[in-house]
């Protein structure tokens, strides 16, 4: 007895042919180069995807480890930023820190005087902070006469430059006289020192 579903009298009929579409599915998409590689990302056309997992699995703990080690390293290289810091700054200072400044002037001779025809040697101490600098100063004399603008050079570390007037005197006879430092820079400072020259025919 034949089934009244089935198509009569049609020998193309096959029970296979009729069931292969339910076997080999859709039809396959076409294949899609990625027009863009970065890494284990994938880029394909337009857009931004998601990326795609790491080929192996990272354990937290590892990462955990290596920002540690990070912030050990960053801690190391700050150190060594502030040592060369304060080196750098410290040698600024030397080289370019405070001025010369004068804390003091004296000034001292034989207070005997001069023998006959002979020079006074007049000297003026000029006590320094140690920082190095120029120092401007004149000899003032009592006889009305002065020196030009002279100049010394004071290098660094020394605190202390003298500074000589050698006064000639000739003929017999007695003279009180005095001698003065002015000095011109740094700051403004006189000392002076009075002696008598004495010399009997």
């Amino acid at each position: 007895m034949s089934d009244p579903h089935v198509p009569q009298g049609d020998d193309d009929y096959s029970a296979t042919v009729l069931g292969s579409h339910w076997f080999s599915g859709p039809p396959a998409a076409p294949e899609v180069t990625p027009d863009r590689v970065e890494g284990s990302v994938l880029r394909f056309g337009p857009g931004v995807t998601a990326a795609m997992p790491a080929p192996f699995p990272v354990p937290a703990t590892a990462v955990r480890g290596a920002g540690r080690r990070r912030g050990a390293g960053l801690r190391r290289y700050t150190l060594a930023a502030v040592v060369l810091l304060a080196v750098l700054a410290y040698l600024g200072w030397q080289r370019y820190g405070p001025a010369l400044v004068v804390r003091d002037v004296a000034v001292t001779t034989d207070p005997g005087g001069p023998a006959c025809d002979t020079a006074a040697d007049v000297v003026a101490v000029v006590r320094t902070n140690g920082r190095p600098g120029t120092l401007t100063y004149r000899w003032l004399r009592s006889d009305g006469t002065h020196s030009e603008r002279l100049t010394e050079r004071v290098p660094r570390g020394q605190r202390e430059a003298r500074l000589h007037l050698l006064w000639t005197f000739q003929g017999a006879g007695s003279y009180p006289a005095k001698a003065e430092l002015e000095l011109l820079s740094p700051g403004q400072r006189t000392a002076a020192v009075e002696f008598t020259y004495r010399c009997r025919p």
